[in-house]
C-alpha cells in the first residue's frame, strides 16, 4: 500500500498535478494607421464637436482566453490633432489647452482586463499634459483572417488632467467630459 502511495505521489509530481498552469500567451499585434480611427468629442458652447488624432501607434496583447497576459500600449501624437476648424485646432494644440510644445504625446497604458456580457472593459494609465490617472475602456475583440479589430470607448474628465487653462479651465465654455472612440485594425506583430 505505501509503495502504491509513493508511486501515486510521484507520478502525480512528474505530471505537474496540483502545480498552477501558466497562463496562454497572448497574440501580439500593431495597429494599421492607415485603416485604423481614434476620435475624440467635446462640447464647445453646448454644442458637441468631433475631432481626430491622425498620428498615433498602439503595440496590443491581447487573446480572449490569455487575459492575464493582455497589454495595450498606445502613444498619441497630439500634434495630430484635427477637428475641422482651424481656430479651434490653433487653440486646442495651444498652451491654454494641449500645450503641444511642452506636452506633445498622450500615452495609455493598460493594467487589468475584464470579461463582459458584450466584450471586455479594461483599466490603464493615461499620462496626458504631465498628468497621470487611470482611466477605463470597454471595448470589443473581433478576429479576422488579416489579424483583428478592436474597437470601443472611454470617457474622461480634461479637468483631471490639468487640461484647460486661463479662459478654457471654465467649463461655461468647454465641457469638462470628453469621450474616445477607437477602431483599431490590427495586424499579427511580426
Amino acid at each position: 500500500m505505501r509503495r502504491m502511495m509513493m508511486s501515486a505521489a510521484l507520478i502525480a509530481a512528474m505530471l505537474g498535478a496540483g502545480a498552477p498552469m501558466a497562463a496562454a500567451p497572448a497574440t501580439s499585434f500593431t495597429a494599421d494607421p492607415a485603416s485604423s480611427r481614434l476620435e475624440f468629442t467635446g462640447v464647445q458652447a453646448g454644442a458637441e464637436f468631433k475631432g481626430v488624432f491622425h498620428k498615433f501607434s498602439a503595440a496590443v496583447d491581447f487573446s480572449p482566453d490569455a487575459l492575464a497576459n493582455a497589454h495595450f500600449d498606445v502613444a498619441i501624437d497630439l500634434t495630430s490633432e484635427e477637428s475641422g476648424d482651424k481656430d479651434r485646432d490653433d487653440t486646442i494644440r495651444g498652451a491654454d489647452i494641449f500645450d503641444v510644445a511642452h506636452f506633445p504625446t498622450a500615452h495609455y497604458v493598460t493594467k487589468v482586463f475584464t470579461k463582459t456580457a458584450s466584450g471586455y472593459t479594461a483599466v490603464g494609465s493615461l499620462t496626458l499634459h504631465g498628468v497621470t490617472k487611470d482611466v477605463p475602456i470597454t471595448f470589443k475583440f473581433t478576429p479576422s483572417a488579416a489579424g483583428a479589430n478592436l474597437s470601443g470607448t472611454a470617457e474622461l474628465k480634461r479637468l483631471d488632467f490639468g487640461v484647460g487653462h486661463g479662459d478654457w479651465k471654465s467649463t461655461e465654455w468647454v465641457g469638462d467630459a470628453v469621450k474616445v472612440a477607437f477602431s483599431l485594425n490590427l495586424k499579427p506583430k511580426t
